[in-house]
């Protein structure tokens, strides 16, 4: 039996040490709040994305940084494993559109109730209120850790403090200093999955306005990056929404000002089909104001500013609309173009981007390479993925991993 000390109470602490102790070991979880899961009871609104029912494979796809790292533990313990571990352990859950699963009863709560009963269950012990100072190393082995208590000794020491956003759970980045003190490489920390500040001041007359159905697509310089189709919201900063959050994980590792996002306001709709559809309704409304004209084609809100862009006043007659202004609008429709500034702060990014350098560490059992019996899990490592539960699994993947690869 050895003697395992996990630092962090969070998704990926739990599953770590219900997998080592149910191994046989002798496991102790270090929290420094007063209860577990912090950062659990906040995720999905409150409603708690478990997990995304897909296949191994496809849940890679929709992983952003260092996917293949992640393979052996994903293939280990996949999204089906998941939601079988928590449908035994008495969970109802239900799968949602975009093959989102949430618990039925759609209460956080009863997600992190169902891993510590697991864990209570196979013995594991808890120290709350105790943070986690410092971790021992003699001769390149974990020997002790040093907390707000006393001093321990471990076999071997679990680290999943998780990253810096949302600090008030408590994730305020000790994982790395713990990580840095021993000699690993930390990558440069990024928000991840947040909100855009964007440049200019058109935003603020749209604020609260949101866009479904859109298609959003990332050029670095005129080199398409990635493109997302769904839902986006302005908002008193800039732009929001699924797809904007799921962009923003695509280019916080570059250079914004290279970056230029270009909005299809109508993606159903090819070139030749909106130009037929304006002229269409150009014929039936040749009489009105433009700005009338494209209330059945765009929202109220909308117009003004796509008519700004495409360089026609508001009061403009249909009947005296040119060819060159019709194109005009046309491209603007297709091509509603945003630049941005800056990414919102950690505060608001639902993860951290960055972390662990995964070189460092050994992708089956996510022990550390340069010290023996320190082991990185969850959003400490420098692994992030879309939304839509898969940061979730990251998490109980990589903690499911390092709690069975400890052995006697």
């Amino acid at each position: 039996m050895s003697n395992v000390a996990v630092i962090g109470g969070g998704a990926a602490g739990l599953f770590a040490a219900y997998a080592a102790a149910a191994n046989g070991n002798k496991v102790t979880v270090f929290e420094k709040n007063e209860k577990c899961g912090k950062k659990i009871y906040i995720t999905g609104k409150g409603r708690c994305n478990i997990t995304h029912d897909c296949s191994a494979d496809e849940f890679l796809s929709n992983v952003v940084n260092n996917s293949k790292f992640l393979t052996g533990a994903i293939y280990g313990f996949p999204p089906e494993a998941t939601m079988r571990f928590f449908e035994d352990g008495g969970l109802r859950l239900k799968t949602e559109r975009g093959a989102r699963v949430f618990p039925a009863s759609d209460k956080a709560s009863d997600v992190t109730k169902c891993i510590e009963n697991y864990c209570k269950n196979a013995g594991v012990l808890f120290k709350f209120n105790e943070k986690v100072d410092n971790i021992a190393v003699l001769n390149g082995t974990v020997s002790d850790i040093i907390t707000s208590k006393g001093r321990y000794s471990f076999d071997n020491v679990i680290v999943c403090t998780g990253g810096i956003s949302y600090p008030a759970t408590g994730s305020t980045g000790d994982g790395y200093a713990f990580a840095k003190s021993v000699g690993h490489n930390i990558v440069p920390l990024k928000q991840g999955l947040c909100g855009l500040n964007v440049k200019g001041d058109f935003y603020k007359a749209l604020r609260g306005l949101t866009l479904k159905n859109v298609n959003l697509t990332v050029y670095k310089g005129e080199k398409v990056i990635d493109s997302f189709f769904g839902e986006m919201l302005f908002t008193h900063f800039g732009i929001s929404g699924p797809i904007v959050l799921s962009c923003s994980s695509i280019i916080n590792r570059l250079d914004l000002k290279d970056i230029r996002l270009s909005i299809d306001l109508k993606p159903a709709l090819t070139n030749d089909q909106l130009d037929k559809r304006l002229l269409r309704d150009f014929d039936e409304y040749k009489n009105k104001n433009i700005d009338n004209c494209l209330k059945e084609l765009l929202p109220s809100a909308l117009i003004s500013e796509v008519l700004t862009r495409s360089g026609i006043a508001f009061d403009k007659k249909v009947n005296s609309i040119t060819k060159s202004e019709r194109q005009s609008l046309l491209t603007i429709i297709k091509n509603f173009d945003i630049l941005v500034s800056s990414l919102r702060g950690f505060d608001e990014a639902i993860i951290t981007s960055g972390g662990v350098d995964v070189k460092e560490v050994n992708p089956k059992t996510m022990e550390s390479k340069l010290v023996k019996g320190l082991y990185f899990c969850g959003e400490v490592l420098d692994i992030d993925a879309f939304t839509g539960g898969f940061n979730l699994q990251i998490a109980f993947s990589t903690g499911y991993a390092a709690g069975k690869s400890i052995k006697e």
